[in-house]
């Protein structure tokens, strides 16, 4: 993999791996895997994967967080739903090395069409490690760091600014701030990267590269953009940094996200 995260013929190369996660996230994956077995049949599971700072081999014990994707042959249902909380609370209860835990459900058919080729599809092909079952990246092209695959991933972004601020206005303690906080923070510093990636040509998941390389082109806001990469590492309920955020940052970078690539495709 070159420096720019490209593989020897220019796509972009899967960024994570299991010999790769640290020594004191092991139990954890290993835990997670046999929690998934235990609740998720074949009937139910088509394939799990890792994704985040663990498979990259980059988590902090205590601070990073456990991120999970799994595929399912059909629709997520309420009960797939409750059996992944139950599973999110059981192993974010056991290991103090992870600071939450999150499972994205989603069906196997969604990760594959057509729709979802240059998001879901790129997501598992190239940001999320294989953990069970038969990998769908077998199935999906490679990917280059286009406008298309720009547009797509976080073009968006619009709608995200929308809901933050529901939930911002609905925050009722410190706990629900932070945790807003960081996910707005980490969602526009990965679509401040994407939206320079094509003319930078190489693809990083890493926050503050991702921050340094969207200043070579935004100098003008690349501070605001380091604050909001500090913040998706750690926790903050600054209504300050929130602020800038969801009123500053976001808003200015979902409209030149809109001019340099143009909007989302609608989903259903």
């Amino acid at each position: 993999m070159s420096e720019r995260g490209l593989d020897h013929d220019g796509t972009i190369a899967r960024e994570g791996a299991l010999d790769r996660v640290p020594a004191a996230f092991t139990p954890v994956v290993e835990a997670a895997r046999t929690h998934i077995t235990e609740t998720f049949d074949s009937a139910r599971l088509h394939s799990a994967y890792i994704y985040g700072s663990i498979p990259r081999g980059t988590a902090t014990p205590g601070v990073s967080d456990l991120d999970l994707q799994l595929a399912l042959h059909h629709e997520p249902t309420e009960a797939d739903r409750a059996d992944a909380k139950a599973i999110e609370a059981a192993l974010d209860r056991a290991f103090p090395q992870i600071d939450g835990v999150g499972i994205l459900l989603t069906s196997r058919r969604t990760l594959l069409s057509d729709l979802e080729r240059h998001d879901a599809g790129f997501f598992i092909a190239c940001l999320c490690t294989p953990l069970l079952g038969a990998d769908l990246a077998e199935g999906l092209p490679r990917y280059r760091p286009t406008a298309l695959l720009a547009r797509e991933t976080n073009g968006d972004l619009a709608l995200a600014l929308q809901r933050w601020r529901t939930r911002a206005a609905e925050a009722a303690t410190d706990a629900d701030r932070q945790t807003l906080c960081r996910v707005a923070a980490r969602r526009i510093v990965r679509t401040g990267f994407t939206l320079i990636m094509p003319r930078w040509g190489g693809w990083t998941s890493d926050l503050n590269e991702s921050a340094e390389l969207f200043g070579r082109y935004y100098p003008e806001r690349v501070d605001q953009m380091r604050i909001a990469a500090a913040t998706g590492r750690t926790l903050s309920a600054d209504p300050a940094v929130l602020s800038m955020l969801i009123d500053d940052l976001g808003p200015w970078l979902a409209a030149e996200y809109a001019v340099v690539h143009g909007e989302k495709s609608p989903r259903p």
